[in-house]
């Protein structure tokens, strides 16, 4: 029981914050920098296969880890490197690959996904504890 409800309050800040960040605040930036690459409507079978095994993984990786050691730090700073490896090998891998994406998409797309994870493993995290 107590990982489902990690994983729920995780997927909940997690889904929340990217909605925000995709739809209002940095949709403009994706589509300046990487406009012709994206699609008129994203796949959202795909991106439900992501978000499944993504939360999974915050919740190994930094919740779990946080509750041993009672550690809401613990839980952010493991979230945030989380979020650093998994965004940064996206976003540089695309861009040794990828003619038109741009060192600026690399930066803030990790910094974005480092502190996503981070804030939404604390969440998590909080969830459990209180």
């Amino acid at each position: 029981m107590i990982y489902l409800k990690a994983y729920i309050a995780t997927a909940t800040v997690f889904f929340l914050l990217d909605y925000l960040w995709l739809t209002r605040l940095a949709g403009s930036f994706y589509r300046s920098q990487i406009g012709p690459l994206m699609l008129d409507q994203p796949r959202l079978g795909v991106a439900a296969i992501f978000y499944v095994f993504y939360i999974a993984g915050i919740v190994i990786f930094a919740v779990l880890p946080a509750l041993r050691s009672e550690s809401l730090l613990t839980a952010v700073l493991l979230g945030a490197l989380l979020g650093l490896i998994a965004y940064g090998t996206y976003d540089v891998t695309n861009y040794a690959t990828l003619r038109d994406w741009t060192i600026a998409m690399v930066l803030v797309d990790i910094a974005w996904g480092a502190a996503l994870t981070g804030v939404s493993a604390g969440v998590g995290y909080l969830a459990i504890r209180f």
